[in-house]
């Protein structure tokens, strides 16, 4: 959360997301004040139909939350993993100004969207067809997956099992901190008193040596 002046701006990083990933559909659920309950107003588009869905404001009932994309250097490119971001959020009902025009289906030349390509792309389609094509060719890749039993047929209810589960419960699992025990390997530093208790154990040793020579 950053504060300015006027705005409080929320981020939320995959890389703490690896449990589940979807990070517009759960940067949505988490926008859930206790004092308005927008998540209980706007349910949003809970069926992935890739269709263009805009959350309309519910009359009697606060506003629905609203937000502005801001992509930074990142490329605006048709299909682009941060209009992924934008398409699940406001899937989930956050209000977010935009158009079908950066989504994975939009034909340029045409000036024609298809939803059908898009859906394919939010339930990883795609990586479920590449995946039979390297069964067939080459066996060694994917076989993790598969060996955990993600079949490419089972994709697309996975991802339609982690939404569920993100409705259910966006909030992040933090796994318990396991006990690590402290190692050094660099000797410890003495402190004031050890020094000189060292140095005048030394100072008698050699002296001690002086004595037994001279002897």
């Amino acid at each position: 959360l950053r504060l300015t002046i006027h705005d409080r701006i929320t981020s939320l990083y995959c890389n703490l997301l690896f449990h589940r990933g979807c990070l517009g559909v759960i940067q949505r659920r988490r926008q859930k004040p206790d004092s308005v309950k927008l998540d209980q107003t706007y349910e949003g588009q809970v069926e992935v139909s890739g269709e263009h869905f805009t959350v309309e404001d519910v009359d009697g009932a606060p506003g629905a939350f609203r937000a502005y994309l801001d992509v930074s250097l990142a490329r605006t490119t048709t299909g682009a993993r941060v209009f992924g971001a934008l398409k699940g959020a406001a899937d989930g009902a956050i209000d977010i100004p935009h158009s079908t025009r950066c989504f994975p289906g939009y034909d340029a030349e045409r000036e024609n969207y298809n939803a059908e390509v898009h859906r394919d792309h939010t339930l990883d389609k795609h990586v479920a067809d590449y995946m039979t094509y390297l069964q067939d060719n080459d066996e060694g890749i994917y076989s993790s997956p598969i060996k955990e039993g993600v079949t490419p047929s089972k994709v697309e209810e996975l991802y339609k099992k982690t939404h569920a589960a993100i409705r259910a419960d966006p909030e992040a699992k933090v796994a318990a901190k396991k006990e690590v025990e402290k190692k050094r390997w660099n000797r410890v530093k003495l402190s004031n008193e050890q020094r000189k208790a060292r140095i005048a154990q030394r100072k008698a040793a050699y002296l001690k040596t002086l004595e037994t020579a001279a002897a």
